[in-house]
């Protein structure tokens, strides 16, 4: 294995003078998996009957995008022997009389603080540590009290303001800690076409950061790559197997005085089609509809081909307007950042198509704007309806959608 050399710096961080090791930068940029490798490594060689975590967003996510590619490693197959215990997430490395356990943990939310509690580690391995709460973050910091113990973080950047820029990136001097900033460069296992694919990628805000590398504030509009001249279509110019051959989903944004909006979706040939829209304005039609009137209106929006309905899980009273119908409903993933990067990947790839009939969709993606004045990324609650139904479908697609 050819390592650059950012790559080596992450493999000699271990046996140099430093508490902690921070990798920051672009996307796959080679910084995991190094950082994998070179954690498994110091923790064989420094110890034996310890405790060590691997954290990330979810134990999903740390399956994949740390353990899997490890269990791969023909050196660490050739010389230790790894045992993977899914049920426990819980991974034992042994060579000879020395074995160590590795505990997978995700930080997805603030409760999340509480699974970590009571473990004492030798070391930790945070990954993505940007996009998990910063309770969880430092109760497993403060698990690590064995003499020696190091620390490991690895994200890629968010706004200027987050707390794990002030406080560790900025502070990495005071902190002991070793700072490493990567590019698409700095990753010897890309050919140029495919750092190429991941430019074309991304724009805006998530280019500056997932490409360029750069702590930002995201600003202007959110999805500045629409054109109406190449992603919609008339209702003539549909495909026309797509009614057919497309798996449906209504999704849905919910508003009691705010408007509710339901979008007819088609994903059809890793493409997908908006195909139509509903929308009922309380303020604009002067009257308040309650949810059996919604519920009412989906079924007439639905027809004769019924199929899944996503709606915004806060409408809990709705939801179970619309189970009491036989409609087939799931809460959607309401994770907004996630949603917008995969929205604008589809937009910014041509595979997201919305018939020109859906004029409220249609507005609303043209004057989607960020909050600038938030200390966060967050954009401006107004307009918002329709993007935030094609946010709750587009989160419910598979990941390698938008690799």
């Amino acid at each position: 294995m050819a390592f650059s050399p950012k790559q080596m710096e992450i493999l000699r961080f271990p046996y140099e003078d430093y508490d902690a090791l921070i990798c920051d930068g672009a996307v796959r940029a080679g910084k995991t998996s190094v950082m994998a490798l070179s954690f498994l490594l110091w923790a064989m060689g420094a110890y034996s009957g310890q405790s060590f975590a691997l954290c990330g967003r979810s134990v999903g996510a740390v399956e994949r995008n740390i353990l899997a590619p490890l269990m791969e490693i023909r050196y660490l197959k050739q010389y230790f022997h790894l045992a993977y215990n899914r049920s426990e997430h819980l991974l034992r490395v042994s060579r000879g009389r020395r074995e160590n356990r590795f505990y997978l943990f995700g930080g997805k939310d603030e409760s999340s603080a509480a699974l970590i509690q009571g473990i004492t580690l030798a070391g930790v391995l945070l990954d993505e540590v940007a996009l998990m709460p910063r309770s969880f973050v430092e109760q497993a910091l403060a698990r690590c009290s064995v003499e020696g113990s190091k620390l490991w973080f690895n994200c890629n950047p968010e706004h200027p303001n987050h707390w794990f820029r002030r406080e560790w990136i900025l502070k990495a001097e005071e902190k002991r800690a070793k700072h490493l900033h990567f590019l698409l460069e700095d990753n010897p296992s890309l050919d140029q076409a495919t750092r190429e694919k991941y430019h074309r990628l991304y724009t805006g805000v998530f280019y500056q950061r997932f490409i360029l590398g750069q702590w930002v504030v995201s600003q202007g509009r959110i999805y500045d790559m629409f054109d109406p001249q190449i992603h919609l279509y008339d209702p003539q110019q549909r495909p026309p197997a797509l009614h057919n051959a497309g798996r449906r989903t209504v999704a849905v944004d919910y508003g009691t005085v705010n408007p509710t909006v339901f979008l007819d979706i088609y994903d059809w040939q890793d493409q997908v089609y908006v195909d139509g829209e509903y929308r009922w304005d309380s303020r604009k039609e002067g009257r308040q509809k309650t949810d059996e009137d919604y519920a009412d209106d989906m079924m007439a929006f639905l027809g004769r081909r019924p199929c899944t309905v996503l709606v915004d899980p806060s409408a809990a009273s709705f939801i179970q307007a619309l189970s009491r119908r036989g409609v087939y409903v799931l809460p959607a993933q309401n994770q907004v950042l996630d949603g917008i990067r995969r929205t604008g990947v589809l937009l910014r790839q041509g595979r997201l198509h919305i018939c020109r009939d859906c004029r409220g969709l249609t507005d609303e993606l043209s004057t989607y704007q960020w909050d600038q004045r938030a200390e966060e990324d967050r954009p401006v609650k107004e307009n918002d309806h329709g993007p935030d139904a094609l946010r709750y479908f587009v989160n419910s697609l598979a990941e390698w959608r938008f690799a």
